[in-house]
């Protein structure tokens, strides 16, 4: 694997050709730790080869759980003994702390063995995120939860657990996915409202169901689960990941380019193709492929009384949070204005500043909020250099970079890495300049 971790970026390359979205990586994550609620063998297809999924894969192997590489995106895991010795290990430790993601591990662990040790996740530095709505959900099972301090880490039980009502204080995906995999092994039903009906918590359910669990309301936010004894082996597909389908959008647009991004799940992607038609960028659905015209200008439309446009996040349906960065960047060549409003994180509109030293026209109004006032290609982008400071904000700048003229550095592109496989070579093979260096 290469370690370098600068990306050289050649900017005003006009690209053409095809894009094959990698698998979803928010749903890889889920449904990994999910193969640790049988004993029997799961295997996954269309898992993307990323820095995530790659850790999340050696937690789990040193878990003890066999598994098999197929190839790059396709693996079986069976999780016939796991060895419980291992959380104490300082490898277990340094590897759970790397990723957000290992959070999940928590309720198959305990749904099977009873109990979990977690040490505080790592991940995006994108503000407060909070595990309290995990553990609530889990203290409502019958669960016992306590935080050693000294160690940083979460330590939960629960010799039987039991199905319960309960209402999520918030819509999270993970906290979600990690109460309805408890469930299933729970002895009577569960209900969850306020449930994040994510297509990631969609595709977990018809995989858990497929797996031997009894679960209704899928797609909805109200999931009731009855608790099974055990749950078999299966095999899953993950959907092809939205954040990246929204990001070659945004990038086609920004450098003028014409673009197909092929087999895009389109079925999946919700609310998403009508932000970008709001934004102005024209988009042609074929079968289940997505074109993007080269486009001169595009123009962001106002509301029907004729008010600056506002797009803001939200859980699902809504406008997905992973994909506003891409946005932000995509509206600063925009002819018109917009308003973006990140509800769901303080942090994730602090990389504006560099997109301010390329010449963007964006007022940052607080940690929520930031106007856009379209350049529509009057000034060009200018090349500089800069940090990626998390998976989303890194691919945003790297599309601004592609659009700037001459040449921008961005540093700390193991964030883009985590989220996105192979980015430069995927991009260079239809038009873009990219290297990587020490």
């Amino acid at each position: 694997m290469n370690t370098s971790d600068s990306f050289v970026v050649t900017g005003g390359k006009k690209l053409h050709g095809s894009l094959q979205p990698q698998g979803a990586k928010n749903e890889a994550l889920q449904i990994l730790c999910a193969c640790l609620l049988t004993d029997q063998a799961v295997t996954i297809n269309n898992l993307p080869d990323i820095l995530d999924i790659r850790h999340l894969i050696e937690l789990i192997k040193g878990l003890g759980v066999k598994v098999t590489r197929h190839d790059a995106h396709s693996y079986t895991l069976e999780a016939a003994s796991v060895d419980l010795d291992y959380f104490g290990t300082n490898e277990f430790q340094l590897n759970a702390r790397k990723i957000r993601g290992s959070v999940m591990l928590l309720a198959p662990l305990l749904a099977r063995f009873k109990k979990a040790v977690l040490p505080k996740p790592g991940g995006d530095k994108i503000g407060r995120r909070r595990l309290d709505t995990h553990f609530l959900g889990l203290q409502k099972l019958n669960a016992e939860f306590h935080f050693d301090e000294n160690k940083s880490e979460y330590r939960i039980s629960g010799d039987q657990l039991r199905g319960a009502y309960i209402l999520m204080d918030e819509i999270s995906v993970t906290g979600t996915a990690n109460v309805l995999m408890a469930a299933t092994l729970a002895k009577g039903t569960t209900t969850i409202y306020n449930a994040a009906c994510e297509p990631y918590i969609q595709q977990l359910c018809k995989m858990l169901i497929r797996m031997g669990a009894k679960i209704s309301g899928v797609g909805s936010n109200l999931l009731v689960i009855d608790g099974v004894e055990k749950l078999s082996g299966t095999t899953h597909t993950l959907l092809p990941d939205m954040i990246e389908i929204g990001s070659f959008i945004s990038l086609a647009a920004m450098t003028q380019s014409e673009l197909r991004v092929t087999n895009a799940g389109v079925a999946h992607l919700g609310i998403i193709p009508f932000v970008f038609e709001r934004m102005g960028v024209a988009l042609h659905i074929e079968n289940d492929d997505i074109i993007i015209p080269a486009q001169e200008e595009y123009v962001i439309q106002s509301f029907m009384d004729g008010s600056i446009m506002t797009i803001y996040d939200s859980p699902w349906p809504g406008f997905t949070p992973d994909l506003m960065s891409a946005l932000l960047v995509m509206a600063i060549q925009a002819k018109g204005s917009v308003l973006i409003h990140q509800k769901m994180f303080e942090s994730r509109l602090f990389f504006v500043d560099k997109l301010i030293d390329m010449g963007a026209q964006i007022i940052l109004c607080d940690p929520h909020r930031a106007t856009v006032i379209g350049l529509n290609r009057k000034y060009p982008l200018k090349g500089i250099e800069m940090t990626s400071p998390d998976i989303r904000a890194g691919v945003a700048l790297l599309i601004a970079a592609m659009s700037a003229t001459g040449k921008s550095i961005i540093h700390s592109i193991h964030q883009i890495d985590r989220g996105y496989e192979r980015i430069d070579e995927r991009l260079n093979a239809v038009g873009a300049e990219i290297k990587r260096m020490d």
